[in-house]
């Protein structure tokens, strides 16, 4: 990992609540990258339930890109936690 995921990390680590997570997320991030990050996630829950990829777009309103790209990050177990 290069130094910056590691700094966010540990920040995000140090956070002590649930509340104290969505403080501050809603205060470093945009309303889109909020959107976006919250649709990466649902991607990855739909794919470790099995759902097509084409369902996946089509249901969340993303390309098809976006959801292969998220199969194949998957694929690495790069998302243990996401249940």
């Amino acid at each position: 990992m290069d130094k910056k995921t590691i700094f966010l990390a540990s920040h995000l680590c140090g956070l002590r609540s649930k509340k104290e997570m969505e403080q501050f997320l809603e205060g470093i991030l945009s309303p889109n990258e909020l959107e976006s990050i919250s649709t990466r996630i649902k991607i990855i829950k739909m794919l470790k339930d099995k759902t097509p990829q084409r369902l996946i777009a089509e249901k969340l309103g993303v390309g098809i890109a976006t959801v292969t790209r998220g199969a194949k990050e998957l694929k690495t177990q790069t998302f243990p936690s996401i249940k």
